[in-house]
């Protein structure tokens, strides 16, 4: 190779005085990691609260012929990369209002006590985060993830678009040395605990040793991540281009809902296309609230406009928020399908992207017949193209003319057997986690051609 071309350590490529940014290669990796084969699954969890306006979301027609509804319409352009899914429910969810939202990844059981599970997308990055700067990736516009442990606590989410940047392509603010430092500080006490918590061990009952084997579960991963995040440290970030950087360094409000959305989609891509993680979730509202839309002038939140009454101007914001919400995931799709992976294949083959809510008919916290669409991962050996309906052969169709009767196929499930959890085991099988079970999960979920 020659001096004029040269291939530096911040992923790119130096030649004719330019830059060209390069996608993640093997030599990049940090001493240890594993060479992959074949197409590297990705996946994205999306998450919208309150439900929709079951009305004009519901496609009423199964199969390759049906035809895509008003707020499901921003996504014909992709329509041989998606299938929207009805009839699917958390059992562990119905009739526990906003708590829904928890259990959307975890398929746990809401109670009293609302003890979770891990969710599926940690379930993954178990198996992907070897291969990675970073276990997972957590974005939430109010902080609160879709993201569980194995210990059933929820892990905290970034909002602020600059501050998903500087985590993924930023090197740490005072220095390699300060950061190595502040790991293995973090890895000594962990040691401490470990011995201090092994010595108790004999003294326990049975209950008290489940704990703590949970607590222990809780330290491993740490642990895990600790060494991890160390190894990587000499690596340096992947050199972002110009345009990539103005368009993800930067803070939008989320008063300008559009540009917030379309901008953490941006992120998310970069994420996915630099291999800083292969799991991502974002949770675009709080089921208590949920953005405003002042550019369509919606000031209300989705939460005030779930609770329409029947106020048929509320319903048509409603309408009109959930196609906004949509189309944003469009844009999410196609920048998947422009943006080439490290084989040159289109992002959007190889990421399974989720889109939904943990509720359907908001007025009344309907938890059944949960909106859902997934989309891509061609490469994984999902095939789209179809409205793909659980409700089939268990009621007497969808009589949207009669809100009433639709409402209560909202609330109770038409197929009491056909648990999300199903698809969510489907997507981590994708992804390469062996398992035969995940959360409340009873029969095979296929989308294979």
């Amino acid at each position: 190779m020659t001096q004029s071309w040269l291939i530096d350590r911040r992923y790119t490529l130096r030649g004719l005085g330019s830059l060209i940014a390069l996608p993640l290669l093997n030599c990049m990796r940090p001493a240890g990691a594993a060479e992959s084969s074949g197409p590297t699954p990705r996946s994205a969890f999306i998450y919208l609260p309150n439900g929709v306006n079951t009305l004009d979301y519901q496609i009423t027609t199964q199969g390759e012929q049906y035809e895509f509804s008003r707020s499901l319409k921003p996504l014909e352009k992709h329509r041989r990369a998606v299938t929207p899914i009805s009839g699917l429910h958390h059992p562990g969810g119905l009739g526990h209002h906003h708590n829904c939202q928890k259990i959307w990844l975890t398929g746990g059981q809401l109670g009293p006590s609302d003890r979770n599970t891990i969710s599926v997308d940690q379930r993954m990055a178990e198996v992907t985060s070897s291969q990675t700067r970073f276990h997972s990736l957590e974005i939430a516009n109010k902080g609160e993830s879709l993201a569980w442990t194995a210990d059933g606590i929820r892990l905290p989410g970034m909002s602020r678009c600059s501050e998903i940047f500087a985590h993924l392509f930023e090197e740490p603010k005072n220095g390699t040395a300060a950061e190595r430092r502040a790991l293995r500080r973090k890895g000594s006490v962990l040691d401490a605990n470990l011995e201090e918590v092994r010595s108790l061990e004999r003294k326990m009952g049975a209950e008290d040793k489940g704990r703590l084997n949970q607590y222990l579960t809780a330290v491993r991963e740490t642990e895990i991540r600790t060494r991890q995040a160390d190894a990587w440290l000499d690596v340096p970030r992947p050199a972002i281009s110009a345009a990539d950087r103005q368009r993800g360094n930067r803070d939008v409000p989320q008063t300008r809902a559009g540009d917030y959305f379309r901008t953490v989609y941006d992120l998310i891509v970069l994420a996915f296309q630099t291999d800083a993680t292969r799991v991502v979730t974002f949770s675009s509202g709080l089921e208590g609230q949920g953005l405003a839309i002042p550019e369509l002038g919606i000031a209300q939140s989705r939460h005030e406009l779930s609770h329409h009454n029947g106020d048929p101007g509320h319903m048509e914001k409603l309408s009109l928020s959930d196609t906004f919400n949509v189309e944003q995931f469009a844009y999410f799709l196609t920048r998947l399908s422009e943006t080439p992976d490290g084989n040159g294949q289109p992002l959007l083959d190889s990421t399974m992207a989720l889109f939904g809510s943990g509720m359907a008919y908001g007025h009344s916290h309907g938890n059944a017949n949960l909106p859902l669409v997934l989309a891509g991962g061609a490469a994984c050996g999902l095939k789209h193209g179809r409205h793909l309906d659980f409700n089939q052969g268990h009621f007497d169709g969808y009589r949207l003319e009669d809100p009433g009767q639709h409402y209560r196929l909202c609330s109770r499930p038409a197929n009491t057997s056909a648990h999300m959890s199903n698809l969510l085991l489907m997507m981590a099988r994708k992804m390469g986690v062996d398992a035969e079970r995940f959360g409340d999960s009873n029969a095979e979920f296929s989308l294979e051609g």
